[in-house]
């Protein structure tokens, strides 16, 4: 493989796992927000005590 052909996939690489760490923290910043915004929903329910414990069972 010569170095040209080289350059260029390593740059696609690159290109391709900088695009995939953007996404990720898009998602995660989003999942932040929806987070956020749960808990101020469940701050105004009508009924506070609703919704402070989560049962779950596998």
């Amino acid at each position: 493989m010569d170095i040209g052909a080289l350059s260029t996939v390593l740059s696609q690489v690159n290109v391709r796992q900088e695009a995939s760490v953007s996404v990720m923290k898009k998602s995660m910043d989003q999942a932040e927000s929806n987070g956020d915004n749960t808990v101020k929903m469940l701050e105004q329910s009508v009924r506070p005590h609703l919704g402070g414990s989560v049962d779950l069972k596998g």
